[in-house]
């Protein structure tokens, strides 16, 4: 059988886009042993403004397909190291 996707929607409290952005890599880290968590796809959204999505991790794509592990918006080169 095929696997669809699908987006869980997850309301958390945070001061700012920052400190969500930081709240949502931890979310990230702790599923990191659950093989179907697209990590790197995460993005997050105002609740009142939900189709204006900021990525948590880098969204550019390198070789391979693969995304850029470093926090959106990093300094420097992307990496290619997996996420621990």
């Amino acid at each position: 059988m095929d696997k669809e996707r699908f987006v869980v929607h997850l309301p958390v409290l945070a001061t700012d886009l920052d400190r969500a952005r930081r709240f949502a890599r931890v979310i990230c880290r702790s599923l990191g042993f659950l093989a179907d968590v697209d990590r790197l796809g995460t993005t997050v959204s105002a609740e009142d403004a939900q189709c204006v999505r900021h990525w948590v991790w880098c969204d550019r794509l390198l070789d391979g397909g693969r995304r850029c592990p470093l926090p959106a918006e990093h300094d420097g080169e992307c990496a290619t190291a997996r996420l621990r």
